[in-house]
C-alpha cells in the first residue's frame, strides 16, 4: 500500500499549531479590564492609607470630561467593588446604584469604599466598631478613617473642587453619622439614611429590652469568613415554628454553632442597657459635640428595621440648630432604605407618584447641591419635610414633631374615646408564651417582600384573637392628622414576673370602598412597637414584677406623619408578644430571658386597667391643618 498524502486541512492545521497557539496552552488569564475605551466613564481602583498603616479598598467613578466636582462618598460593608459594577457595562448610569444618575449626570464624582477589615480592605472588621474611648482603646474608628479618607480624596483626585458629602442608608447611614465627630474640615454635608443609631433602644438588635433573634442571620453573613449567610434552617420554612421549636435565645445559638462567634457573644454578654449599649449610642455621641456640617436626616414612616435613629439624632441635636439652618429631618412613606428604590406602592398602599424620586429630586439633592457644587444654588432645605400618609401629600415644617399631644383613652365595651372614662375598670387577656402571637400571618418569612413590607400587612388576623384586645373609636367625621410620635400610656399588672406590652395604633378603612376594594376593612398599621415589662424602672435596671401590682408602661410608636380620614375609625390593638420577629417573653422571672429554660414559660393574666386614676391611653400628636 502507498503512503496517504495529508489532505490539506491537516497541513492548514499543522501550520497554524506551528505558528499560532499552543492547542494545550492554559486558557486562563490574570485579568480582563471589563471598563473599555468606549466607555463614559472614569473608574479607579485605589488603596487608600490610614493613619494606623491599613489601607482601605476605595473606588472612584465619574463621567468623563467631570471636572471641578465634588465628591460623594459611602462608606460601606457590602463590596464596594460590585456596588460599582451593578451591570458589566460602559455606560455610567448602568454600573451605579440607580439613585446615582442624578449625581454623576450632574458633574458628582462617585466614591464608594470598603470599611475596615471588610472585602478587599485591610484590617479588622468590627461589627459596629466604638468610637475612640472606653470600649475602642485602638487609634482608629469609622470617623478617623472618614476622615483620613476624605484628606486623601481631596489631595489626589485632581478632579475635585476639594467638597465631600457624605451619604448611605443603614449601616452607610451609620458610617456617614459616624463621620460627623471631629469631622474633616471638606466634609461639607451628610445624608444619613435609616441609620443604626441605638442598637439596644429601637435599632435592629432590640426595641426597648425585647431581643430580635434573627439578628443572628445578619451577624453570620456579616462576620463568616467562608460559610457565612443566613441561619442555615431551609428555604420558605415558616420561621414561627422554627424559632418557637428551638426554644431559647441561647438554644438557638447552641443549636446552630455560633455561640462562639465574637459578635453572637457580645449580644449575649450585654443583654441590658448598660454601658457596651449606652456608650455605642450615636446620638449621645453626636449630642456632646458641636455640630458643623449640615445633616439631612431621612427614616421611612414604615422602617422595618431602624426607625428609631434618625428621628432620636435630631432631637438630640435640634438644641444646637434654633434656626433650622444645620439639622433637617425627612420621613418618607416607605420602608427601610425606601428612599432608593421606587416609592410608587408600599404593600397594598398606593402614593401619588414614585414618593422616594419626588423627596430625591426636590429636596436630597439641592440639599448637597447648595453645599457642595463651587457655584451653589441658594440652601432652601426645609427643617423638616414629611409625606402625609391617608392625604397622600408632601409637607414640609419648621418643628417635630409638629403637634400637640391629645389622649384617646382606652374605654368600655373596648372602644376609644377622647374623654377621659370616669369610673375604673380593666379587661383582661390570657398570654401563652407556648403559642404567641405572630407577627403576620403564617407561615412567617423574615426576608423577602413579607418582611419589607409586613409593618402595613392587615391586622384583621390579629384582631379577635383571644390573646389581643382590641379597642375601636366611632367613625370620624372630619380628619384626623397626627405629626409626630404617639405616646404609649399603658397602666397595666400581670399574674407572671414578667411581662411583654406590644401596642399597635391602627386605621381602620371603611368596610365598603369601592374607590379601592382590595383596601374595603383594612386594618392599616400606622405603628406598632414593644416594650419589655422588666424594665419599667429603667433600661439599665431590669427587675421582677410583682404578680397583680398595677404598673405605668411608656414608651413610643415610632415617628409617623398621618391623616385618618372621614369615614375611617381608629383603633388600638394590645398583645404581649410579636413573634417571631421577638424573643418569647417567659412571664416567669428569669434574670436573662436569652437563658429560659423550657419549664420557665408561663401563661399569665395580663390586666389592663382603664378610666379614673389609671386611665392607658395613646397620646397622638395632633396637629391643625
Amino acid at each position: 500500500m502507498g503512503v496517504l498524502a495529508a489532505s490539506p486541512l491537516h497541513a492548514a492545521h499543522n501550520k497554524s499549531a506551528a505558528l499560532g497557539t499552543d492547542p494545550i496552552q492554559n486558557d486562563k488569564v490574570g485579568s480582563y479590564d471589563w471598563v473599555r475605551p468606549q466607555a463614559d466613564f472614569v473608574r479607579r481602583e485605589v488603596m487608600v492609607p490610614m493613619r494606623d498603616g491599613a489601607e482601605l479598598f476605595t473606588v472612584i467613578v465619574f463621567r468623563k470630561g467631570t471636572r471641578d466636582a465634588p465628591i460623594l462618598l459611602s462608606r460601606t460593608p457590602y463590596n464596594a467593588a460590585s456596588t460599582t459594577a451593578r451591570n458589566r457595562s460602559q455606560t455610567i448610569t448602568e454600573i451605579l446604584p440607580i439613585t446615582d444618575a442624578d449625581f454623576v449626570n450632574d458633574g458628582y464624582i462617585r466614591v464608594y469604599q470598603d470599611v475596615r477589615g471588610m472585602d478587599r480592605s485591610e484590617g479588622e472588621y468590627v461589627m459596629t466598631r466604638p468610637l475612640r474611648g472606653p470600649l475602642n482603646k485602638t487609634r482608629v474608628d469609622h470617623s478617623t478613617d472618614a476622615y483620613d479618607t476624605i484628606a486623601w480624596l481631596v489631595k489626589n483626585v485632581p478632579e475635585t473642587n476639594g467638597k465631600v458629602g457624605m451619604i448611605g442608608s443603614s449601616y452607610l447611614g451609620f458610617t456617614t453619622l459616624m463621620a460627623l465627630i471631629d469631622p474633616h474640615p471638606a466634609l461639607k454635608a451628610a445624608v444619613p439614611q435609616s441609620p443604626m443609631v441605638d442598637g439596644w433602644k429601637g435599632d435592629d438588635w432590640f426595641h426597648n429590652g425585647a431581643f430580635r433573634p434573627f439578628s443572628f442571620d445578619y451577624l453570620l453573613a456579616q462576620t463568616a469568613a467562608r460559610g457565612g449567610g443566613p441561619l442555615p434552617v431551609g428555604s420558605m420554612v415558616d420561621e414561627y415554628e422554627t424559632y418557637l421549636e428551638t426554644g431559647s435565645t441561647r438554644d438557638i445559638v447552641r443549636k446552630w454553632g455560633i455561640e462562639d462567634m465574637p459578635a453572637v457573644r457580645k449580644v449575649l454578654e450585654h443583654p441590658t442597657y448598660d454601658d457596651y449599649w449606652q456608650g455605642q449610642a450615636l446620638d449621645k455621641l453626636l449630642a456632646a459635640r458641636k455640630l458643623t456640617v449640615p445633616i439631612l436626616l431621612v427614616v421611612g414612616q414604615w422602617d422595618q428595621e431602624d426607625s428609631y435613629g434618625a428621628p432620636a439624632v435630631y432631637r438630640a441635636l435640634k438644641p444646637q440648630d434654633p434656626d433650622g439652618q444645620m439639622v433637617h429631618l425627612a420621613i418618607g412613606p416607605w420602608r427601610h432604605s425606601g428612599v432608593n428604590y421606587d416609592g410608587t406602592t408600599l404593600g397594598p398602599l398606593k402614593f401619588e407618584g414614585d414618593t422616594a424620586e419626588q423627596f430625591r429630586s426636590r429636596w436630597m439633592k439641592p440639599f448637597l447641591d447648595c453645599r457642595l457644587k463651587t457655584n451653589p444654588p441658594p440652601c432652601q432645605t426645609p427643617p423638616v419635610i414629611t409625606y402625609a400618609t391617608g392625604a397622600d401629600r408632601w409637607e414640609t415644617s419648621q418643628r417635630w414633631p409638629d403637634g400637640a399631644e391629645q389622649p384617646l383613652y382606652l374605654a368600655p365595651q373596648f372602644g376609644l374615646s377622647f374623654q377621659k372614662p370616669g369610673e375604673a375598670s380593666s379587661d383582661d387577656y390570657v398570654s401563652d408564651p407556648v403559642k404567641p402571637v405572630p407577627m403576620r400571618p403564617r407561615p412567617v418569612h423574615l426576608d423577602g417582600d413579607d418582611w419589607k413590607t409586613w409593618l402595613v400587612h392587615d391586622q384583621r388576623f390579629a384582631d379577635g384573637r383571644p390573646d389581643v384586645l382590641s379597642y375601636t373609636g366611632p367613625v370620624l367625621d372630619r380628619p384626623l392628622h397626627i405629626k409626630g410620635a404617639p405616646r404609649v400610656e399603658l397602666h397595666a399588672a400581670t399574674s407572671g414576673r414578667d411581662a411583654d406590652w406590644v401596642v399597635k395604633l391602627i386605621d381602620v378603612y371603611p368596610r365598603e370602598n369601592t374607590r379601592d376594594p382590595t383596601m374595603a376593612g383594612y386594618q392599616l398599621p400606622i405603628g406598632i412597637e414593644i416594650f419589655r415589662g422588666r424594665y419599667v424602672g429603667g433600661f439599665s435596671t431590669p427587675a421582677p414584677l410583682d404578680p397583680g401590682k398595677p404598673y405605668t408602661f411608656q414608651w413610643s410608636l415610632p415617628n409617623v406623619d398621618h391623616v385618618f380620614l372621614p369615614g375611617h375609625r381608629i383603633m388600638v390593638q394590645v398583645q404581649s408578644s410579636l413573634f417571631p420577629l421577638y424573643d418569647r417573653n417567659p412571664q416567669s422571672w428569669v434574670p436573662v430571658v436569652f437563658d429560659a429554660k423550657p419549664g420557665d414559660y408561663v401563661k399569665a393574666t395580663q390586666t389592663i386597667y382603664r378610666g379614673g386614676d389609671a386611665a392607658s391611653a395613646v397620646w397622638l400628636p395632633v396637629t391643625k391643618d
